[in-house]
């Protein structure tokens, strides 16, 4: 089975390790692929990072995907007309205007951790439907597990299960990621699996979060990047 967590920070963004030494354990931890998520700056800047992952996806053996994390409405709309300078679109979940602007567009690949610093699962049945209705993943993300205090834990478990329990009645697509910021924080795929088991999805569904849904999602994304207009895409 091929495994893949689409959601991972370097030393280009918010992370503290190097691109190589990421690729590099993901790889030992048995992932296919990995998505770099980083930040709009400038487009000079995002050649720059996918120059370095195709060298480093060469170098280990692993597929390597650059993804830009949109952080409020106004940077989405500007990424969203620039769909096709990156592989991914991702939007940095937990303000509710956003995740609802999010789940809007079919043009977002994923909304990462929804609840994040919420009391609340940051989604309802109507961010449920519209995720599913324009196939916009939301994330399990795993690292908020992993820097939470004993106080906030309860809530952000409560988030997810409330999370899991939308994605099982309303069918829109679940992923789960380290969030990783160093190649110290990543993952092997069995342990988030396993952790998705405990907030109640059985071991295929669990599975399919890190592995045939993100697969999906980045074989969706292909042919976003192609959109121009309606009817009309880029034909290689």
């Amino acid at each position: 089975m091929r495994f893949y967590d689409l959601h991972v920070h370097s030393a280009f963004s918010e992370g503290i390790s190097s691109l190589e030494d990421l690729a590099k354990t993901a790889k030992f931890l048995d992932y296919t692929g990995i998505c770099f998520s980083t930040y709009f700056e400038s487009r000079e800047k995002l050649k720059k990072i996918k120059e370095e992952c195709e060298k480093i996806s060469k170098k280990y053996g692993i597929q390597i995907w650059v993804g830009v994390e949109a952080r409020d409405v106004k940077e989405l709309r500007f990424l969203l007309k620039r769909r096709n300078w990156f592989d991914l679109l991702l939007v940095r979940g937990g303000n509710l205007r956003l995740n609802r602007v999010a789940v809007e567009h079919k043009g977002v690949d994923i909304l990462t951790h929804p609840s994040f610093k919420r009391k609340d699962p940051g989604i309802n049945h109507i961010y449920a439907k519209l995720a599913a209705k324009n196939k916009v993943a939301i994330e399990i993300n795993f690292r908020e597990i992993l820097i939470c205090n004993k106080a906030s834990r309860s809530q952000v478990l409560k988030n997810f299960l409330t999370i899991v329990m939308l994605a099982k009645k309303y069918k829109f697509p679940l992923i789960i990621s380290s969030g990783a910021i160093s190649h110290f924080e990543l993952k092997h795929p069995l342990v988030l699996s396993s952790f998705l088991i405990t907030l109640g999805l059985d071991i295929k569904e669990a599975k399919k979060c890190i592995s045939t849904i993100p697969k999906e999602i980045l074989k969706n994304a292909l042919e976003k990047k192609k959109f121009i207009a309606p009817g009309i895409k880029v034909v290689e």
